[in-house]
């Protein structure tokens, strides 16, 4: 057994305070939240019940992905037509320049925040 696995082989939580496992060797009936996400549900308010944790010898630090019990999750709540509505808006004002008010078929640069015709005109007549 290598020393970084030791250091994240704590199934007591004497160490951490919460079961603690290497990296893809973590129980079964514990999931991340993506992995709920993936399965169609949430974590739904329920305390984390353990923690994967992986050494990274490039970065020199650890990386930490906590884990949910399978049993106690729910399932996602549906979107609602407000919710559908409220996001279409917010990604059409992502789409619409502010200065020439032309919506485009693709998200705005952030970085400019307006369209490449105008960043073009703004920087000819500079």
């Amino acid at each position: 057994m290598s020393a970084a696995w030791g250091k994240c082989f704590d199934p007591s939580g004497a160490r951490y305070g919460i079961p603690t496992y290497p990296w893809r060797l973590a129980p079964d009936g514990l999931a991340t939240r993506r992995q709920l996400r993936a399965r169609g549900l949430r974590p739904g308010g329920q305390e984390i019940a353990a923690q994967v944790m992986r050494v990274n010898r490039r970065q020199g630090g650890v990386r930490v992905s906590y884990l949910y019990r399978l049993d106690l999750a729910k399932p996602v709540r549906p979107m609602t037509s407000r919710k559908w509505g409220a996001l279409a808006l917010a990604m059409l004002a992502r789409r619409t320049c502010p200065r020439c008010r032309i919506t485009y078929s693709y998200c705005l640069s952030t970085r400019y925040g307006i369209c490449g015709l105008c960043i073009t005109a703004e920087s000819a007549a500079a």
